[in-house]
């Protein structure tokens, strides 16, 4: 079985996909391990194009199968967005999640959702790495305030039907219904399966 590495330098996703993929019988490699610190541009309008491009760089960096994600946070009332746009949304303030809960304010129309696209890319003896992509989607709303110290970037404000937003789940709870969880849920026999047989 193959190392796999992590194309991703975001903590917080790091830890996410470190614990999602737990059972995974190889060892998880992080960018750091292997000197690998750049970011990678994700101009892209769809997130399987900036999945795939952040795990085809990885992948040619080190020299290893690289699974990347692309995810954001979908808003009904701001037309769906900022969709592919959420690490960039409301440019570089401070705090995004107050900005999206300051242009929400007084809005009754709230349901959102959280997509995830993961991207496994694998080396090939000859030309470009295989690609294959996974997805997994996570419907909700947003909260009229931020609840809950787990989790990282919009959980806090995403609210579940339960009625708690995925910052206050524990971690198990929130790995079975998750955007990210799914899309690893549906990558870890296909990434079984690739690494086993090899390039």
């Amino acid at each position: 079985m193959s190392d796999l590495l992590l194309a991703t330098t975001n903590p917080g996703k790091q830890r996410e996909l470190a614990r999602l993929l737990g059972g995974f019988p190889g060892r998880l490699l992080l960018p750091q391990a292997l000197g690998l610190h750049d970011e990678v541009p994700e101009p892209h309008h769809t997130y399987a194009e900036n999945a795939t491009a952040k795990a085809v760089a990885f992948c040619r960096a080190g020299g290893l199968p690289a699974l990347a994600d692309d995810s954001g946070l979908e808003v009904a009332a701001l037309g769906w967005g900022p969709g592919v746009r959420t690490g960039r949304f409301g440019g570089h303030v401070e705090d995004p999640v107050a900005l999206l809960l300051e242009r929400l304010n007084g809005v009754v129309e709230r349901r959102a959702r959280m997509v995830c696209c993961l991207a496994l890319a694998v080396p090939q003896p000859d030309g470009e790495p295989h690609v294959e992509l996974f997805d997994g989607v996570m419907e909700g709303s947003v909260a009229t305030e931020k609840r809950g110290t787990g989790g990282f970037g919009y959980d806090p404000v995403f609210l579940l039907p339960t009625g708690r937003t995925t910052a206050e789940l524990p971690e198990r709870e929130k790995d079975r219904v998750s955007h990210r969880g799914r899309a690893v849920a549906a990558a870890v026999p296909r990434i079984r399966e690739l690494l086993a047989s090899g390039p």
